[in-house]
């Protein structure tokens, strides 16, 4: 087999089981003078069709030793320390003791180093090029000030988990009262903005549905930035109460009209919009950015089917990986212990790789990178998201709906899911819903090429502006207002 898809892979990012792969090497002069090293140097780590992109700045120090920082461009705009940069010959190598990392390799040239990045006892083959100019992110969309409107930084109250939440609330210009939606993020903790990749997609929407007379709250996650609480604890049920907590606080505020207050959900946040709209009546309306409509188990096989052919793999390793995948799910789904779990999911991977035919160190491995990416910590959350039925929530919808999804999702399968939304909607009596697919646009709905995750830091633009828009009208037509 090429690969084994992993076991578990999230909504929003794509949890990957590494594979080792062999370093490259290459044969290279000495180095006769270091300063041809000093600049900015950019390699990209791919992992079963993920790409991670690291970038080195090296420099001379004032005792003229070579120095450099890392950024990972596709994380953030952390510049980490490496410290010391140590250079024999032609070998280098860069240390990042700040995340327990080292970058190993041979210099060819003056333009290319070849090696190895190191991190988690997990090592992946790491070429670097020497670029003209710094790195710099390219996000054409993202807001910057002056703004037409007025921005505010808030916190509330969840009494139903104990904790208390920030975020920031953006305003039309005037007195008021306006619409407002609020802003749900996609699976795994993130803070206000859905910031991934460079890409900060919940700052884009807030700042075009404000311009277009929307008022728009988001927020941080439980245990993210400024919010309270532990996420690695929380279900989407209990996602579903700090959702819930910051309608009670647009509801009590004099700007912001009581009775058309909405969610917008993406991902995950398409499933916990409906938990919210099932108990609250209030709700004026749901647009359902990427939701899903099945099962997590569904969508996740799904998920992993998609990916994996369009990475190369043949129908044989899909089928492979899936059958692997039930047998991981059908213990989690029995055995309600997660360190019991967790111990029993272990024996069933090995178990199973065995009968493949693979290497016991490519066995320890996966299991080491299984207990890694997903541990015993999070199989609360899995659990429920596995075998929590959207249906069930959103046959008790009776607001409007606006089912958006990219028709090149491949990790929430557009026409599987809008089809079960839709169904569930009508089965609860309501017709007042649309759906739309939009051709070319991914899980992001970024205009991409293959859909795989790999390109969400690549691609410029952050969100499809025909969806900003979309969403916008859409809202100011179906307000109570």
């Amino acid at each position: 087999m090429k690969s084994i898809a992993s076991a578990f892979i999230k909504i929003l990012f794509a949890t990957i089981i590494m594979i080792t792969l062999n370093v490259l090497t290459a044969s290279a002069q000495v180095v006769k003078d270091k300063k041809i090293l000093v600049g900015t140097w950019m390699g990209k780590l791919e992992v079963n069709g993920m790409y991670l992109r690291l970038v080195f700045n090296i420099s001379v120090s004032s005792q003229d030793t070579l120095k450099a920082t890392m950024e990972s461009p596709d994380q953030g705009t952390v510049i980490i320390p490496m410290g010391n940069v140590l250079l024999a010959g032609d070998s280098i190598v860069m240390e990042a003791k700040f995340i327990g990392g080292k970058y190993s390799g041979k210099v060819t040239d003056e333009k290319r180093i070849e090696g190895s990045w190191a991190q988690s006892g997990i090592k992946l083959p790491l070429i670097l090029e020497k670029q003209e100019a710094p790195f710099r992110l390219n996000r054409p969309q993202q807001p910057v000030p002056p703004f037409p409107y007025r921005t505010e930084e808030v916190k509330f109250r969840n009494d139903a988990g104990s904790i208390v939440l920030a975020g920031t609330l953006t305003l039309p210009e005037g007195e008021g009262p306006f619409p407002a939606a609020i802003l749900i993020t996609g699976s795994g903790a993130q803070n206000r903005d859905e910031e991934l990749m460079g890409h900060k997609p919940f700052a884009v929407i807030a700042d075009h549905l404000t311009r277009n007379g929307i008022a728009v709250l988001r927020y941080d996650d439980r245990g993210v930035g400024q919010s309270e609480g532990d996420y690695s604890k929380a279900t989407s049920a209990d996602l579903a109460t700090d959702a819930n907590a910051a309608f009670l606080f647009l509801e009590a505020r004099k700007d912001i009209s009581k009775s058309d207050i909405g969610f917008i959900g993406h991902s995950e946040g398409g499933l916990i919009a409906p938990i919210v709209a099932s108990q609250n009546h209030d709700v004026a309306w749901i647009i359902s950015l990427a939701g899903p409509g099945v099962t997590g188990e569904q969508v996740i096989l799904k998920q992993s089917e998609e990916i994996s052919l369009a990475m190369g793999n043949t129908a044989e390793d899909v089928a492979s990986a899936a059958k692997i995948n039930k047998k991981l799910y059908a213990v989690l789904k029995k055995t309600t212990d997660n360190t019991a779990a967790e111990e029993k999911m272990v024996k069933v991977l090995s178990k199973e790789l065995k009968k493949l035919k693979v290497s016991e160190e490519i066995i320890k491995e996966r299991v080491n990178n299984l207990r890694l990416t997903f541990g015993a910590s999070t199989y609360t959350w899995f659990r429920f998201f596995l075998f929590t039925d959207p249906a069930q929530y959103w046959m008790k919808v009776k607001n409007p709906v606006l089912v958006l999804n990219g028709e090149k999702d491949l990790q929430v399968n557009a026409a599987i899911n809008t089809a079960a939304i839709s169904e569930a909607l009508k089965s609860g009596g309501n017709n007042s819903f649309e759906v739309k697919i939009f051709p070319g646009l991914n899980h992001l709905f970024q205009h991409c090429e293959t859909g795989l995750v790999g390109e969400y830091g690549v691609i410029e633009e952050t969100i499809s502006p025909e969806v900003l828009a979309t969403m916008a009208v859409w809202i100011r037509a179906h307000g109570r207002y």
